[in-house]
């Protein structure tokens, strides 16, 4: 802004500076003068819009990263997904086995885009009768439901203007399925018992662990909300098929579980993490992070990992024996490798290559 003006004094130029303005020019004004003084405001403009951009990109990347974090292609390849999508209003459908993340993924397609000053709001549609589903998501008027007195705002108004998260939406109910098509094609609902429709701006994002063309075909889950779900259908792959994430995502969790616990992080062993690659996670993200929470608070020598251990080969066995025994000589020996090497009754330079093998940690 550039105010022109007049009658212009001192205090008025201040305090058109204050609230904001870029410059202020006392009538007469050359027009060459007033040309220089829009050509600065211009590029000043760009300037900031620009590092505001930068600024944006990569605090957002970084932000992005540690919420879905991992090296691996098929989660790179999410993250880009999320950043050319997160501002498009395009409905999702997120398929992946239980414990994948789709969730959080869906809370970054909000958190990242223009509705993230919106309410996220997440319904798990298993597990809940048909008349209670049908309320908790449309609401109702005062009265009309028995023993309410009130009315109510269902999960779909409240998520107006923000995004909407049905995860299992293929235990939805066929006939919630028939209205919820409704509002997304007319972006309006109805409360019970209310005739007057209500406008609502929101995202629908579904989760599914299950084959919904499957589910169609066996008249379990409509065509029409499916194919209007899935035009943008993004397949999240399971821990076993990202196994090179596995040591990261362990070492984050049990970090978190620290800090929650107020404990501090165990050290963990190259050839715990080797063997913890080695599994398969049936329970995936969900099930590595309860078994980072068991490792800070000191239960890993639970029945899961002796089952692990048994099904570990005779090297890893080996390893991990030799690795555990390094690593208590080097407790007892404060950190020292000299003195572990004393301990243990082998050379220091042979102790501090297995070390490093180990991944251990100990002076040279």
């Amino acid at each position: 802004m550039i105010l022109l003006s007049g009658h212009g004094d001192v205090p008025v130029a201040v305090e058109a500076m204050r609230e904001g303005a870029y410059d202020f020019i006392e009538k007469p004004y050359g027009a060459e003068h007033l040309v220089a003084v829009l050509d600065r405001a211009v590029e000043l403009r760009r300037m900031r819009r620009e590092l505001r951009s930068t600024r944006w990109s990569d605090i957002a990347s970084a932000r992005l990263e540690a919420r879905l974090a991992g090296t691996a292609p098929a989660i790179a390849a999410l993250r880009d997904t999320v950043r050319q999508l997160a501002d498009i209003n395009v409905d999702l459908l997120l398929r992946g086995e239980t414990g994948t993340g789709k969730e959080e993924l869906a809370r970054a397609f909000h958190d990242f885009g223009r509705r993230a000053r919106r309410p996220f709001v997440a319904i798990t549609c298993a597990g809940i009768a048909e008349p209670a589903f049908e309320a908790e998501l449309f609401g109702h008027e005062r009265g009309f439901l028995a023993g309410t007195a009130a009315a109510r705002i269902g999960k779909l108004e409240h998520a107006n203007g923000g995004t909407l998260f049905l995860n299992e939406v293929e235990c939805l109910p066929l006939a919630l399925q028939s209205r919820l098509l409704r509002v997304m094609q007319d972006r309006s609902l109805e409360r019970i018992g209310s005739n007057a429709p209500r406008p609502v701006d929101l995202r629908v994002i579904a989760g599914t662990s299950a084959d919904l063309r499957a589910e169609v075909g066996a008249g379990r889950f409509r065509a029409d909300l499916f194919y209007r779900l899935s035009a943008v259908e993004l397949a999240l792959p399971p821990l076993r098929a990202r196994r090179e994430d596995i040591p990261l995502l362990f070492t984050r969790f049990a970090e978190d579980a620290a800090e929650r616990f107020g404990r501090a992080v165990p050290e963990q062993l190259e050839s715990e993490l080797r063997l913890l690659q080695a599994q398969d996670w049936p329970g995936n993200v969900g099930e590595l992070k309860a078994a980072a929470e068991r490792h800070v608070l000191g239960l890993r020598r639970g029945a899961s990992l002796d089952a692990r251990l048994a099904s570990a080969s005779l090297p890893e066995r080996m390893a991990r024996f030799e690795a555990e025994t390094i690593a208590e000589a080097l407790r007892q020996a404060g950190g020292s490798s000299a003195a572990a090497a004393d301990l243990l009754g082998v050379p220091r330079r042979t102790l501090n290559e297995k070390i490093a093998r180990h991944g251990l940690r100990g002076d040279e």
